[in-house]
């Protein structure tokens, strides 16, 4: 396998060479009809909708269009969301999971046609996808999804093969599925948003709602925005009006690394439902196929070393396909409801003025587009088949009772475990661009040392509901293991629901790094009780 110094690219496939404009940030106070935060997929085409039906729309972002999770997908564009249908035919019944199927399939028809129309050149691939087991227990949960499959009428086929050489039980392919290049294609929305008098504002990140005659949407430059519909698409609802959405999902990272293989490249798009899970499909890059290998997922800020999990991606690429270059790796985090369906709609059942698109569970491609469409039939008093379906105040007992027991036990777990943990760890064993939790005068603290050799002490204490955050030393940032809240090093929000950053404990100035400290020549940590 040929090696690279400082081989990977930091940024994901689909940023390389993007060729986006870019947007000033809201420097005055403004009005509009529909206010829409957040520059992903759902946020972009959800603008452009409402804009082709003659709305007056801003598009706020936080950062900078696209570099969500939008920007660090796999951009699988498929309704097989896993082991769904069987599921969600014992939970919701047989109508609503051919619902689900419809609406999936529908967002993905959509898409298509776009690409048509606007004749965008977004590497859009028809493909089968597939899902594959690895164990009997999991050959046999295939075969119920695979009668949920004819009972709901989707075309797909199962079998014992894949077309590469890896031991598997049983597949099970859903046919006429795609795969795109997600930059791409919403760079040709955001062109078309414009050209229908569509507005967009970058660096101007959303962070409060004053509900009066007219919306005002506060941001963190103490600027409004003045509307009459607010739709939230931020990856976490930037803002909450009570409906308690950090208690009704949670949050997952997970990564993906892009090789050049020895092997040769299969056709179709592949998932794993046995542990580790693994997914599979192919792209292009500087005109050569590769391989885009996903997995490793774990609840954000509960993982082991990021390292680990890119070395585990690597080992089973080098197996399964041999690896010539290895060219990127990234990861993403995605929100999954209760129930696993996307929450969708208004707020809260008596709000009908600020709407919310959440909770994809790693399948944003057709569920953003989605999303976009139902919220805007919304906007515009249109009924849809699908808008009871995804509405955010429904609950449904089993199984969203047992997973909101679920999340609350693993939350109270992780909020008395980072109170009690002792740490021993000292900030001057830092390197440049190293964090860790550390002691600090007697307290467990937060601390990172930036390329300049600034030490950089922070409070680990979230500023949503008082966890423990851990360090995430791919990001680079502090990741809260309750609810899924990130900090950067220097304590901003980089992801709610935490609104306000981690307090500054200290920063010192220390270009030079002091030599490493061995563990016997300090002393035993201090009993902070």
């Amino acid at each position: 396998m040929e090696q690279h110094e400082n081989w990977t690219q930091p940024e994901p496939l689909w940023r390389e060479n993007a060729s986006l404009p870019s947007y000033e940030a809201l420097k005055e106070d403004t009005a509009t009809e529909v206010a829409v935060v957040g520059g992903g997929i759902t946020g972009i085409t959800t603008a452009y909708l409402l804009a082709k039906a003659g709305k007056k729309v801003t598009l706020l972002e936080a950062d900078e269009l696209l570099n969500g999770t939008t920007g660090h997908t796999s951009a699988k564009v498929t309704a097989q969301h896993g082991l769904i249908y069987h599921e969600l035919m014992n939970h919701f019944g047989e109508e609503e999971a051919s619902l689900y199927y419809q609406a999936q399939t529908d967002a993905l028809e959509t898409m298509q046609e776009w690409v048509e129309k606007y004749d965008i050149s977004c590497e859009w691939v028809k493909e089968d996808a597939y899902l594959f087991a690895t164990t009997k227990q999991g050959a046999h949960k295939l075969e119920k999804e695979f009668e949920a499959y004819q009972a709901l009428g989707i075309p797909g086929q199962l079998s014992e093969a894949l077309p590469f050489q890896m031991d598997a039980t049983k597949t099970l392919c859903m046919n006429n599925q795609a795969r795109f290049h997600p930059i791409k294609y919403l760079a040709a929305l955001l062109s078309e948003f414009i050209k229908l008098g569509g507005e967009i504002f970058e660096h101007t990140k959303a962070t409060d709602v004053k509900e009066g005659d007219r919306m005002e949407i506060q941001t963190g430059e103490g600027y409004t925005v003045a509307c009459e519909k607010v739709i939230s698409c931020s990856h976490f609802p930037f803002y909450d009006g009570k409906g308690f959405y950090f208690s009704r999902m949670y949050a997952e990272r997970s990564y993906i690394m892009a090789i050049e293989p020895e092997k040769e490249i299969p056709d179709g798009m592949y998932l794993s439902i046995d542990e580790p899970k693994r997914s599979i499909r192919t792209a292009e890059y500087e005109g050569t196929p590769i391989l885009l290998i996903g997995g490793e997922s774990h609840k954000t800020g509960q993982g082991v070393d990021t390292s680990f999990h890119y070395h585990a991606l690597e080992e089973f690429a080098a197996e399964t396909f041999g690896v010539k270059r290895k060219l990127f790796q990234w990861s993403a985090q995605d929100l999954t409801t209760l129930d696993k369906v996307p929450y969708i709609g208004p707020i809260t059942r008596k709000n009908d003025r600020i709407f919310i698109a959440t909770g994809f569970h790693k399948w944003g491609m057709t569920s953003g587009t989605l999303a976009a469409k139902l919220l805007c039939d919304y906007i515009t008093g249109e009924e849809s088949l699908f808008h009871q379906l995804f509405k955010p105040t429904r609950f449904k007992s089993d199984p969203s009772m047992k997973q909101f027991i679920s999340q609350s036990f693993d939350v109270a777990t992780h909020l008395v475990e980072g109170k009690l943990e002792l740490v021993a760890d000292r900030p001057n064993r830092l390197n440049k661009g190293e964090g860790k939790i550390v002691q600090w005068k007697g307290e467990r603290a937060g601390a990172y040392r930036d390329d300049k050799g600034q030490l950089h002490v922070l409070d680990t204490t979230c500023t949503h509901m008082g966890c423990e955050v851990e360090w995430n030393s791919a990001e680079h940032t502090w990741d809260c293991p309750c609810h899924g809240s990130r900090f950067s090093y220097d304590g901003s929000v980089v992801e709610g629901p935490a609104d306000q950053p981690l307090m500054k404990i200290a920063i010192e100035e220390n270009s030079e790094v002091p030599p490493r400290i061995e563990e016997n020549e300090f002393e035993e940590p201090q009993d902070s009780q």
